[in-house]
């Protein structure tokens, strides 16, 4: 039944009422809960959300490729502890930037993926839409969480539920999937706005239990060979002090994983680096800070480690306790506040390295520093990867705030140990999936999110993976310098086919000039054969302030098939064993 008019109704019903939609409510949203920046590839659906988050003040940088977007997303979360948000188109870009998504969820980055979709009842009908696919179950087994929108007013609670899920606890990766037609609703702009929550302490602290603090403080005591093992989880913490705390109360020796260089400068004298392979097999109680007993550490396993080691393991995630040795002191918390209750409930001196364990680790790190610098002093030519990234070392060593981004096989290994760090979450890398072609996606977020100069060190393979996004860096006038390791080859450049003229599977162009590549953008490009020349691109590159690679010759025979990690292929027939059909 129809109310009758009166002449209040009658007026009202004459005001226009103001609308919104839902590309609006996403945006108002992102803003409310102060997402400053978005990475991303446009297209259907997504343009217009793009178009409006840069006129509404959110800070838009468009890649070439879904995959290098979710990438920077992913470093933007781990260096401001902040959900990086990527933004892509449906089906193939959401496949694309979902590779993004699975490794941050892995290195345990917070980000939130949001892609445009195909209408629920054609996806579910399969009527062949354009690119119909079901999202949603399809990002499912490779994220933290991932959430679909279906009406335009659960846009915003769809919005703080991302964000909340990707940095609360453990950080990972969400997938939240918004169809186009959702994006294209109209709604009433006030009952829009009621819609939108700011989120409310969103990684709210978690506290150990005071006997867990106990059991491992009383382990840590009876230690004879005590060791800290300081994971990326560490550094991303921000637990600075409190770390620093622990390491140079206790004496405690300790190791830190590469994303962890930093935490405290790589000339520590507590530092363990150089003489890992003996701290690893010799210590008899491990606390692992933010780090995982997985592949990078050998499971924990013997022979790299003491059979009889104990560990006490300090994570946000009970369920990562116990995943490859037994864990005898668990520590479930945030890294702060655990380290916190530690130090308040521990009586001064009560835990202590043995100063005979001290002495033993310091003469090895002094012995293989020693060996280290007459390798690094030897200058053959051609240049080889030591002399190479000698001279990057050299250079960095005058600018510890440029942030260090560094990807590859021998590249990797080698920078990792011949580059140090002495300020936390400047050095980047391939994480826990040794994953390539982070590269350029992990320079650009740290040059947008810290306005500080970047050096990528890449493998020639590596940068293959990224390299368009010369573009993007050159686009936007970012201070990244690339740094090319160019021995023409994955792994290495001086493989054979032996049946024919046919490049080998590994082989690359020797010839190939990726300095020309960064001109035919506006960048400044740079030529390096020996050392003393990429000090002097790398310093004048870096003077600059600008775009710059430079492509490093390097020795083709130089490298290592897979790097360090060769006894993980299987082992097979060789290949020159094989006799060529007739």
């Amino acid at each position: 039944m129809t109310a009758p008019s009166t002449p209040e109704t009658a007026a009202t019903a004459d005001v226009p009422t103001e609308l919104t939609d839902g590309y609006h409510l996403v945006v108002d949203a992102l803003k409310l809960n102060d997402v400053d920046t978005i990475y991303g590839v446009v297209g259907i659906p997504i343009t217009d959300l793009a178009r409006l988050a840069q006129a509404r003040g959110i800070r838009y940088i468009g890649f070439r490729h879904e995959s290098n977007a979710g990438h920077a997303a992913a470093a933007a979360g781990y260096l401001t502890k902040k959900p990086g948000v990527a933004l892509t188109v449906s089906a193939p870009g959401f496949l694309n930037g979902l590779v993004a998504l699975a490794n941050a969820t892995t290195n345990c980055f917070p980000m939130v993926q949001i892609s445009g979709s195909s209408e629920r009842h054609l996806v579910d009908l399969k009527q062949g839409d354009y690119e119909e696919m079901d999202q949603l179950a399809a990002a499912q087994p490779f994220v933290k969480a991932a959430y679909r929108v279906s009406r335009v007013e659960d846009i915003g609670r769809g919005i703080a539920r991302a964000l909340r899920t990707a940095i609360s606890g453990r950080p990972g990766g969400v997938y939240l999937d918004i169809p186009a037609a959702v994006l294209g609703s109209i709604m009433d702009a006030r009952a829009g706005a009621a819609t939108l929550s700011r989120l409310v302490d969103p990684a709210p602290r978690q506290l150990p239990a005071p006997e867990a603090v106990d059991r491992a403080i009383e382990l840590l005591a009876g230690a004879r060979r005590p060791l800290i093992v300081l994971g990326k989880g560490a550094a991303y913490a921000r637990a600075d002090d409190r770390i620093r705390e622990f390491v140079e109360s206790t004496g405690i020796p300790y190791v830190p994983m590469s994303m962890a260089k930093g935490l405290l400068p790589d000339d520590h004298p507590q530092s363990a680096a150089t003489a890992r392979s003996l701290a690893l097999k010799k210590a008899d109680v491990v606390v692992l800070v933010g780090a995982r007993l997985n592949w990078l550490l050998a499971h924990g396993e013997a022979p790299q480690w003491n059979p009889e080691a104990q560990f006490v393991q300090v994570d946000i995630e009970p369920r990562e306790l116990d995943s490859n040795q037994p864990i005898a002191a668990p520590l479930v918390g945030d890294i702060g506040s655990v380290l916190e209750a530690v130090a308040e409930r521990t009586k001064p001196g009560r835990i202590a390295a043995p100063a005979a364990w001290r002495e033993e680790l310091a003469t090895r790190s002094a012995q293989n520093v020693a060996k280290m610098a007459q390798r690094l002093a030897a200058d053959p030519h051609p240049m080889q990867f030591m002399g190479a990234l000698r001279a990057v070392r050299d250079v960095l060593r005058e600018r510890p705030e440029t942030y260090l981004v560094n990807e590859g096989a021998n590249t990797l290994d080698i920078a990792r140990n011949v580059i140090d760090m002495h300020v936390p979450r400047h050095r980047l890398d391939s994480g826990t999936w040794g994953v390539m072609g982070i590269g350029m996606g992990y320079a650009i977020a740290a040059a947008v999110e810290s306005g500080a100069p970047v050096v990528a060190v890449e493998g020639d393979s590596a940068f293959g993976f990224s390299g368009m996004e010369l573009e993007t860096i050159c686009r936007y006038q970012l201070p990244v310098v690339t740094v090319v390791m160019n021995n023409g080859g994955v792994y290495r450049g001086d493989d054979v086919n032996p049946l024919d003229d046919a490049p080998s599977p590994t082989t690359l162009m020797l010839s190939a000039r990726h300095d020309l590549m960064i001109e035919a953008f506006g960048g400044k490009g740079y030529r390096a054969t020996t050392p003393a020349e990429v000090t002097a691109a790398l310093t004048e590159a870096l003077a600059s302030g600008g775009p710059a690679l430079i492509d490093c010759a390097i020795d083709p025979s130089a490298g290592t098939e897979s790097g360090h990690i060769a006894h993980l292929n299987p082992k097979g027939i060789t290949v020159g064993n094989i006799t060529p059909a007739k």
